[in-house]
């Protein structure tokens, strides 16, 4: 418990354990810091029910406790869902000007506890500490996004769209004429299953612009590192929304079917692997829910002769090894072109070698640990398998310089991948790239396209040619061009292709307010 105690509601935390309390952070739902079982959120209050089964996380770090995740609650989902419900009949007659009142309120106090949820990230996830302040900057950019949700619902009305001659009344007369309108309605409760690689930016995709939209929300996050959406969602309350409009259950596979099941749920957002996308699709689909599903990935990086070297380098080095390889936009291969690749692999090798690997919150530290020991376990598996299959290893993260304990592999390079070997078609999720060799950019991008995935690809090149063949041909939804991890902001939707995306409309961007709404159309005639 004590490791649980120090990523809640507390600011100074040392590894020898010595504990600095802040008041100006203090909790009220103080119970979170002395129970054995984190609480759900409903109705504004934590509800206290572990089930039979729960999850011990750890500090991926150290290897302590963190907390204590329940997984089969269903008793609270279908209470959280109630809540909700609830909620959603007054919350949607409240005018959208005054629902992002508190989303203003949420962002000024987020970014007032930066440091704190920064340190929770890098406690529970294991994160660097500069890692974890841009995830949390991104999540507020989706909030502020959100507050955009009176321009994002505004409908289209189209006077004297046709005129009628079956009244009595002339055109002169007025009432014969008709108007055509369109407005955007909200839903009703809408549901948010996160990851466990981004637990606070990945929920703020999705309910900030729900509730925006007029919907109350049941967040459903990871059960692998659930602390701190625990105190975002607590924030979230103290920035004044309503009882109900946004909730927070945890649990695992039997709570996720329960709320895809669920007569109440109107609409899904899931982010996380193919595997897992895929069912939730099929099932929240099947029981007539409105579902959108970001997936897994296999990100493909082509580096041009021509490309800038200092650039091409550090773009991929960040892309490969940032947040340990565990996000869906990493670059997990690296194409290099004609003889791009005399300069750039022992150049990248280089680069690597200067990696420092420990706890996140440890000055000088570049990468932290994979988030539990099952991650890293399938980590150094992949790296046996790319051996086994002909890769050369150029830097082996097996025998990487990591602490003693907790969950830390060393970064890998495997060269010579070609695109039958599984490390280079399969999703590693860890910090791992395979360069491959092409003879020309057409056979790059059709190593590219050959994927099952289409979340991202870059191109590293001067060439303005090259630049818009790429673009023209590639089959992925987000493009860089010079830039190693095209992450869209909040205003443009995360646009995977293929595999990496199940649905109809992406999260973020207008293709966002649209998922949460659904259009009402009024033909008007005055007789």
């Amino acid at each position: 418990m004590g490791a649980l105690r120090r990523c809640i509601g507390l600011k100074e935390v040392d590894r020898a354990g010595a504990i600095s309390a802040d008041p100006t952070i203090e909790s009220k739902w103080s119970s979170i810091l002395s129970i054995q079982s984190l609480p759900h959120l409903i109705g504004g209050a934590p509800h206290e029910d572990a089930g039979t089964t729960q999850r011990i996380n750890i500090d991926p770090a150290t290897g302590e406790t963190v907390s204590v995740t329940p997984l089969d609650a269903v008793d609270a989902a279908d209470r959280a869902v109630a809540a909700a419900a609830s909620a959603f009949e007054s919350w949607s007659q409240i005018p959208v000007g005054d629902r992002i009142q508190p989303l203003f309120r949420y962002k000024t106090i987020l970014e007032d506890h930066i440091e704190e949820l920064a340190s929770i990230l890098v406690r529970e996830h294991g994160k660097t500490m500069g890692e974890s302040v841009g995830s949390v900057r991104r999540g507020i950019d989706c909030i502020e996004h959100a507050c955009a949700a009176p321009v994002l619902m505004m409908g289209r009305t189209l006077p004297q769209i046709a005129v009628s001659s079956s009244f009595c009344r002339t055109e002169d007369e007025g009432g014969v004429g008709l108007d055509s309108s369109m407005d955007r309605m909200p839903l009703g409760v809408c549901v948010g299953i996160t990851p466990f690689n981004f637990p606070i930016m990945v929920p703020m995709w999705m309910w900030p612009m729900a509730v925006a939209c007029g919907n109350t929300f049941v967040l459903k996050p990871s059960e692998k590192d659930p602390v701190s959406a625990v105190r975002t969602t607590e924030l979230a309350h103290e920035a004044g929304f309503p009882e109900g409009v946004l909730n927070l259950v945890h649990g695992g596979p039997v709570v996720v079917d329960r709320l895809l099941a669920h007569e109440d749920v109107a609409a899904v957002s899931f982010v996380g692997s193919t595997r897992a996308g895929a069912s939730i699709y099929a099932k929240g689909a099947a029981h007539g829910k409105r579902v959108q599903c970001m997936c897994g990935a296999k990100n493909y990086s082509i580096i041009m002769p021509d490309a800038n070297r200092g650039a091409a380098v550090e773009g991929i080095f960040g892309s490969a090894f940032g947040n340990t390889g565990q996000r869906c936009l990493a670059g997990s291969v690296v194409i290099c072109v004609g003889d791009s690749a005399e300069w750039f692999v022992p150049a990248l090798v280089e680069r690597t070698k200067g990696i420092k690997i420990g706890a996140g919150d440890e000055a000088g530290t570049s990468m932290g640990p994979m988030q539990d020991f099952e991650s890293r376990d399938r980590v150094l598996e992949y790296i046996g398998i790319g051996e086994s299959e002909g890769a050369s290893v150029l830097i082996d993260g097996r025998t990487a310089e990591v602490p003693t304990a907790g969950c830390f592999v060393g970064p890998t390079i495997l060269d010579h991948v070609t695109p039958d070997m599984r490390v280079g078609t399969e999703e590693i999720f860890g910090p791992v790239l395979s360069v491959m060799r092409a003879g020309s950019l057409e056979e790059a991008v059709g190593f590219v396209n050959q994927s099952e995935y289409g979340n991202m690809s870059v191109i590293f090149t001067d060439s303005g040619h090259a630049v818009r063949k790429f673009e023209r041909t590639v089959q992925a939804g987000m493009l860089g061009v010079n830039v190693g991890v095209p992450a869209p902001m909040a205003a443009f939707p995360f646009s995977g292709w293929k595999k990496s995306f199940y649905g109809d409309l992406h999260v973020n961007g207008e293709d966002g307010a649209r998922f949460f709404t659904k259009s009402r159309v009024t033909v008007r005639r005055w007789i």
